[in-house]
């Protein structure tokens, strides 16, 4: 069967496969005998090929608002640093680490942090990798799987009910675990985007710049622990 047969009979396939491959690469670190200095690329790679293969038919990157999604994404990366910046060792209380969420430490190793392919390939995953396919999973196919589960296509994008907006922004928030509740932040902000424009092309550049300037400051700073 094509891939063009698999599109046809799982519609779901192109905003899932790139998602679930991302994640099955983070149970693989543990298993796989290479160093994250090689698993990274490898992840990229693969998971850009998955999408390329699986999701161009979904994919739209004409973006209406450039000003307002570059500063809805300045805003969120604010936000997702701002409490640890404000409040030294805001993050060690218990509502933030704990054997539910984890702790905050960098999936980033010391002797790893000077290379150049590493840190290359995390930035370009993190800033359009990422984004992508986050996107495509979260607010271009969960939240109106949530409304529809027997055809999402039906619902068009940017579609609001309470339970999908926050249901939705409850489980991204779950994805960050010790920032759960910035991440909880990021997922309302992202919705309500959703919710304004109608475009996952809007998301993801909100979503892209975000995560642009995260990355900026992980390596003007050395706080890799916002690299989870």
């Amino acid at each position: 069967m094509g891939v063009a047969s698999l599109e046809a009979k799982y519609p779901s396939l192109a905003y899932l496969a790139p998602f679930c491959a991302f994640i099955a690469f983070l149970a693989l670190e543990r298993v796989l005998p290479i160093g994250v200095e090689w698993l990274y690329p490898l992840r990229v790679l693969v998971v850009t090929a998955i999408l390329l293969a699986f999701s161009r038919s979904v994919l739209d990157f004409r973006v209406k608002n450039w000003p307002e999604g570059i500063g809805l994404g300045i805003a969120v990366f604010v936000i997702w640093i701002g409490p640890d910046v404000l409040w030294p060792g805001y993050r060690n209380h218990w509502l933030f680490t704990n054997s539910i969420t984890g702790e905050v430490k960098s999936s980033v190793p010391g002797d790893v942090q000077t290379s150049f392919l590493f840190v290359a390939f995390r930035v370009v995953g993190c800033t359009l990798l990422v984004p992508i396919i986050e996107e495509l999973f979260w607010r271009g196919w969960l939240t109106r799987w949530i409304i529809d589960a027997d055809d999402f296509r039906r619902v068009p994008l940017g579609t609001y009910t309470a339970l999908s907006f926050w249901m939705g922004s409850l489980l991204f928030a779950s994805e960050h675990g010790p920032f759960w509740e910035v991440g909880l932040l990021a997922g309302i902000a992202y919705n309500w985007w959703m919710l304004r424009t109608r475009s996952l092309a809007d998301c993801m550049l909100a979503h892209a710049v975000t995560n642009g300037c995260l990355s900026a400051y992980v390596l003007a700073t050395g706080k890799w622990q916002y690299w989870l």
